[in-house]
């Protein structure tokens, strides 16, 4: 099963298409490398993913054929590791304490 389908019937993350994005970005690893989303998972892999604050790492116990219930899906991975961080500073944003605000000349 493709990589990003199988984020989403495990539901750690709950669209295909955010999935398809998460790759894109080099959000998902598996087995230490960064993975594309159309990456054919296997049992056994380490998927490792980085999302916002939270970075979670799973083992692949199951590959399913196609959909599961939300009951099964919890069995078909076992969470290695997790772990929460402080949310990062965007240091691209725009200095709010000076009441940044767009005018219609920008």
């Amino acid at each position: 099963m493709r990589l990003d389908k199988w984020l989403k019937v495990s539901r750690l993350i709950k669209r295909r298409t955010v999935a398809q994005m998460a790759c894109d970005h080099h959000r998902v690893f598996v087995n230490d490398r960064v993975a594309k989303s159309a990456t054919e998972l296997k049992e056994g892999d380490l998927v490792h993913l980085e999302l916002g604050s939270k970075a979670i790492t799973v083992r692949v116990v199951s590959v399913p054929q196609g959909n599961v219930s939300i009951q099964q899906a919890g069995s078909l991975y076992d969470i290695v590791e997790e772990i929460r961080r402080k949310p990062e500073v965007l240091e691209w944003l725009p200095d709010l304490d000076n009441d940044w605000r767009l005018s219609k000349s920008d």
